[in-house]
């Protein structure tokens, strides 16, 4: 299910202007210094993170911003800020990381999402999502992506069903970063191959 693209050119070392792509309704893009404050809160809210283990500091979260650029310079792909196309409003993060531990299913590219509540429910992590997968297969050259998530993140499991990823729970897992009997722990794996994807 390829989706369309505005921006089509994509290599290492494209610069951040150059580096941006949009879908009917969003912007991804390289991360500007404007998006350190709204990207702070996003990290902060409870809702937001209910899922994650700790919500972060602000230095944290600018930490993890250096972290995902630093992504961006070595790989070509990463995580990009998200914005709306008709305000340009800052609404989260989506796109493509490598996974900080080891588990059955690494070493593996995933795909993943951040939004702020005001963002919920109108299918911008679908939109997103479908274009991150996009340029791991189409442009990337990536086999397959992963996507995983605490068992009881019901949302975000609805989003990779929706973006045609599958899931077999035999790949099921603890989280290794996780404490064994924390609510979090135990994981769902889901995948998508480019086989599937060019379906």
């Amino acid at each position: 299910m390829p989706t369309s693209w505005s921006v089509s050119r994509y290599r290492l070392g494209m610069t951040p202007a150059e580096d941006e792509r949009s879908t009917e309704r969003l912007i991804l893009r390289r991360w500007h210094e404007t998006d350190y404050e709204p990207f702070a809160a996003l990290n902060a809210d409870r809702d937001v993170i209910a899922y994650f283990p700790v919500r972060l500091t602000r230095a944290e979260s600018d930490q993890l911003i250096a972290r995902i650029e630093a992504g961006f310079d070595r790989r070509g792909y990463g995580l990009w800020a998200l914005e709306l196309r008709t305000t340009g409003e800052f609404i989260g993060f989506t796109g493509l990381d490598i996974p900080s531990f080891k588990a059955h299913f690494t070493p593996a590219v995933e795909v993943g999402w951040r939004l702020v509540r005001s963002a919920w429910h109108q299918g911008y992590a679908t939109e997103a999502g479908r274009a991150s997968l996009a340029v791991g297969f189409e442009e990337a050259g990536l086999d397959e992506i992963v996507s995983f998530t605490s068992t009881v993140n019901s949302r975000s499991r609805a989003v990779m069903e929706r973006i045609g990823m599958t899931h077999d729970p035999a790949d099921d897992l603890d989280h290794p970063k996780l404490e064994a009997g924390d609510r979090l722990s135990r994981h769902v794996l889901y995948r998508i191959s480019v086989r599937d994807w060019a379906r």
